[in-house]
C-alpha cells in the first residue's frame, strides 16, 4: 500500500455514490491517486475503479497528523438521512482536512452562482445565475437548480428534480429524484421531498410530504431523522 502521504485524496466512504465521485475524479484530475475510508473490514485492500480501500473513519486522526490540509470528499450518498454524510464532513473539518468540491465537465453552473467547499454537482445537472450551493451539498445527475435559489448544506437534490426560481432548500433536506418544486417556496431543514412530488407550499421542518401535489406523510425531526423506525427511500 502506498504511504498516506502519495494520495492526493481521501474518499468517506466507498458505495455507488463513491463510483460517480470515482469517475468525475478520473475526469477531472486523471493523474490523482485516490484512497477511499469505508467502514466494511472485508474489504480493506481491494480497489474500486482503481482507488484503493485503505481502511476505515479511524485512519482520519492519523491522516490529519501525516498529511496536513489533506484534501478530502464524502463518498457516500443520501436517502432521506442525511446525518451520516454530515457526520463524516464534520469530522474531516474538525480534523483540519480540506473539502474537495466536485463538479462533473457535463454540469452547467453559471458564472454568477456561488458553490461551496465539499459541493457536488454530477452529470448533467444545471445550476443558474444567483444560485448559492452551501457546503457538503449533492446536486445529482440532471438535477436543474434554476436562478437565485439557496441550497443549504447538507442538502442532496436527487436525480432529475427541478427546483423553480428563488426557492430554498433548508440544511440537511432531501428531495427526490424527479420531483418538482413550484418558484418562491421554502423547504425546511431536514424536510424530505419524496420521488417525483410536485410542491406547490412550503414544507417545514422536519415534515416528509409526497404526491401529485405533494401532501405530508409523516413529521421528520430537523436533521432528518425519522420519528418512527420504519425505512422507507423516497
Amino acid at each position: 500500500m502506498k504511504s498516506l502521504q502519495e494520495f492526493d485524496l481521501f474518499l468517506l466512504g466507498g458505495g455507488g455514490h463513491a463510483r460517480v465521485l470515482l469517475d468525475i475524479l478520473s475526469l477531472i484530475h486523471p493523474d490523482w491517486h485516490i484512497a477511499i475510508l469505508d467502514r466494511d473490514i472485508s474489504r480493506y485492500g481491494t480497489q474500486i475503479m482503481g482507488a484503493q480501500i485503505i481502511g476505515g473513519d479511524d485512519l482520519l486522526e492519523e491522516i490529519s497528523a501525516m498529511v496536513p490540509g489533506a484534501r478530502f470528499s464524502v463518498g457516500i450518498g443520501t436517502i432521506g438521512d442525511s446525518s451520516p454524510r454530515k457526520r463524516l464532513f464534520d469530522a474531516g473539518i474538525a480534523l483540519g482536512l480540506s473539502p474537495e468540491t466536485l463538479i462533473h465537465p457535463t454540469a452547467v453552473v453559471s458564472k454568477f452562482a456561488r458553490v461551496d467547499k465539499g459541493a457536488q454537482l454530477l452529470p448533467a445537472c444545471i445550476v443558474n445565475s444567483g444560485v448559492s450551493i452551501g457546503h457538503n451539498v449533492i446536486i445529482n445527475s440532471g438535477a436543474v437548480i434554476e436562478h437565485d435559489c439557496v441550497i443549504k448544506d447538507h442538502v442532496h437534490i436527487a436525480s432529475g428534480a427541478t427546483l423553480s426560481g428563488t426557492v430554498t432548500i433548508g440544511e440537511s433536506a432531501h428531495v427526490g429524484a424527479g420531483a418538482t418544486i413550484r418558484q418562491c417556496l421554502h423547504i425546511g431543514n431536514g424536510a424530505i421531498v419524496g420521488v417525483g412530488s410536485v410542491v406547490v407550499k412550503d414544507v417545514p421542518d422536519g415534515d416528509v410530504v409526497i404526491g401529485v401535489p405533494a401532501k405530508p406523510l409523516r413529521k421528520k425531526n430537523a436533521l432528518g431523522k425519522e420519528n418512527n423506525p420504519h425505512h422507507e427511500e423516497y
